[in-house]
């Protein structure tokens, strides 16, 4: 797909005006001639717990958190974004599908936003590494590819420990750095040569 950038991650410009978004890094999960859709990987959604989610949706019984696997324990939840911030995706590794459900983005990161995958994970049956992620963030046809024109984003190769390191107070750092390059050094101001 020859000038889109799915399966990369943005990266908000210091200058980011809108504070949503602001010092976030966005795996894109989608970007064509139709729009974007990408989930943000560095933001916790502070108010509810990986195990909380469960319970509200009676995937488990309350009783039920202390017999959770491990990795179900350590899942964590994010705002991915602005839009539907009431429903839930998963992005996670390739080691797990569901068919007609899973959505491949890249070679080895997929996002699934079926509450069977909840169930997967509960069991312990999920993918090796996963998060929730509350909404997403999208653009309109054309809207992403202003926004970078305009100076609003940079991007960057995804990998594992970019999406799913639970360091998210130095993931924005970790993807400026590599860029290679000190981002106080850039400049707010768009230019045509």
């Amino acid at each position: 797909m020859d000038g889109y950038l799915e399966g990369q991650c943005l990266i908000a410009m210091p200058n980011m005006g809108d504070s949503r978004f602001e010092r976030a890094v966005v795996f894109l999960c989608a970007h064509s001639a139709d729009g974007a859709m990408g989930i943000i990987v560095n933001k916790p959604a502070n108010h509810i717990s990986f195990v909380d989610l469960l319970a509200q949706l009676n995937v488990i019984d309350d009783e039920d958190d202390i017999r959770l696997p491990d990795a179900a324990l350590k899942v964590p939840v994010h705002t991915g974004g602005p839009v539907e911030t009431g429903r839930g995706f998963v992005l996670h590794t390739s080691d797990f599908r569901l068919k007609e459900a899973t959505l491949v983005t890249s070679g080895d990161v997929c996002l699934t936003a079926t509450v069977e995958i909840l169930r997967a994970i509960a069991r312990g049956g999920g993918p090796s590494q996963a998060l929730l992620a509350l909404g997403y963030a999208g653009w309109a046809p054309g809207q992403l590819e202003q926004e970078i024109s305009n100076n609003g984003w940079l991007h960057c190769e995804a990998d594992h420990d970019l999406i799913f390191d639970g360091d998210l107070d130095h993931k924005y750092d970790k993807a400026i750095a590599k860029l290679g390059f000190d981002p106080r050094l850039l400049s707010s101001a768009a230019g045509h040569a």
